[in-house]
């Protein structure tokens, strides 16, 4: 009999946590637009991945004798740029750094930004002062300027680029996570956690982590649509991938002297920049909806 009520107690959370995401699942399947939006980001991240795959011509090849051909030109559906080089495939491998320089930083940021928000609002005190001061102090600049300011210090690059990203989104992240952290940590289960000896690393790990980690991963789901735009806009200041390397931010530049010849091609790599953006917000606020998160 004992050993019934100890298995129910442990089978119980497993059974609740697995209805709960089951939930999430159906009630995001259900709103049309997030899933729609979320199947075709699918659809670019797996061209992304897989386009050495897909037939593609050379990226990097060019001509000349062939630039900036027209949509729809045979050979070039969606034409060629300012360097003879197809669009199309430039596209679809340029998917490749773009959603890379948006994902990973707002990852980074999540992860760096979590622990310190965690300890911020749990431990509170001299340390809640000490971490949340510093996060204000990148508050009084803009998240862009912050950007070009770290990336103008550093230097062009890839890699620079996501150091600069990083540190744009860890403050905001970590404001979040401070937040529900410290009115999750007054609650009665916690205190109840508190007073049967359970010490903070348990407290935290077992009680606080689980209910602080859906309001800071879908907040920050609504930064990567910001982050790809920030480092778009670095490559078109050069601040951020260099040439000949595919980047939609790098394309729009390379190809604004286009505009008045070619005003369908050079704008191509700007739509799928507000393609790709407002997908990944719906997404996000789909998610928010079916998690049932309040602001």
């Amino acid at each position: 009999m004992t050993m019934a009520v100890i298995t129910e107690s442990i089978v119980a959370p497993v059974e609740r946590t697995q209805g709960y995401w089951s939930g999430v699942a159906r009630r995001f399947r259900r709103d049309p637009v997030a899933a729609g939006c979320a199947v075709l980001l699918l659809l670019l991240i797996l061209a992304a991945i897989f386009a050495p795959y897909l037939g593609l011509a050379d990226p990097y090849a060019g001509s000349m004798a062939r630039r900036l051909r027209r949509i729809g030109t045979p050979g070039f559906p969606l034409g060629t740029d300012e360097l003879g080089r197809d669009m199309l495939a430039r596209l679809v491998y340029g998917g490749r750094l773009t959603l890379f320089l948006g994902i990973t930083p707002v990852v980074a940021a999540f992860s760096i930004g979590t622990v310190l928000g965690l300890v911020a609002g749990y431990v509170g005190g001299r340390t809640n002062t000490v971490i949340m001061r510093l996060v204000d102090v990148f508050f009084a600049f803009p998240s862009v300027l912050l950007a070009i300011a770290i990336s103008g210090a550093l230097g062009a690059g890839i890699v620079n680029s996501l150091v600069s990203l990083t540190i744009v989104f860890v403050p905001p992240i970590t404001r979040v996570a401070e937040s529900v952290t410290a009115s999750v940590r007054s609650l009665d289960y916690v205190d109840a956690a508190r007073a049967s000896g359970a010490g903070a690393f348990t407290i935290v790990r077992v009680h606080v982590l689980g209910n602080v980690l859906g309001p800071i991963f879908v907040y920050a789901t609504s930064l990567t649509s910001v982050s790809m735009i920030l480092a778009a806009g670095l490559s078109f200041l050069g601040l951020g991938v260099k040439p000949p390397e595919p980047e939609w931010g790098l394309m729009l530049n390379t190809l604004r002297t286009a505009i008045y010849i070619n005003p369908w091609v050079a704008a191509l790599p700007g739509l799928m920049i507000f393609v790709t953006s407002l997908c990944l917000n719906l997404v996000s606020d789909g998610l928010r909806s079916a998690m049932n998160v309040r602001d």
